[in-house]
């Protein structure tokens, strides 16, 4: 089992930056693949980045085309956590934001495994 607690959701305006934070207990942190997705209202939960490991000490990052060059992941193993640093948001980024593990795939919700509560991110304009 892995436990995952967001935080750091909030209103904001265009062109701000925010941090969303992720907490993570329970069984080895380190070989899972962690994400951030978002889900709007009526909508599918969408991937926004996520962290692979690729042995050793090397994890590998990727992002939606929709965030690249303004969203960045950054894992903390010693921690058990991994953030999503947002900067330049804009309104179409309102969503909820949930971080999520999985032991098996990346892109795709299904993939993921455990899921943390979610958090809100509101951009006005």
């Amino acid at each position: 089992q892995v436990q995952l607690v967001e935080s750091g959701g909030g209103l904001v305006q265009a062109g701000d930056s925010l941090t969303l934070s992720c907490a993570a207990s329970g069984r080895t942190f380190s070989t899972y693949a962690m994400g951030w997705l978002r889900q709007a209202p009526g909508k599918e939960r969408e991937f926004v980045a996520g962290t692979t490991w690729s042995g050793g000490s090397t994890y590998n990052a990727d992002y939606a085309e929709s965030v690249k060059g303004r969203f960045t992941i950054f894992r903390d193993n010693s921690k058990n956590a991994v953030d999503l640093r947002m900067s330049s948001l804009k309104p179409e980024d309102t969503d909820i934001y949930y971080c999520a593990a999985s032991a098996d795939g990346l892109y795709r919700s299904s993939e993921y495994d455990y899921w943390g509560q979610g958090t809100q991110v509101t951009v006005s304009s």
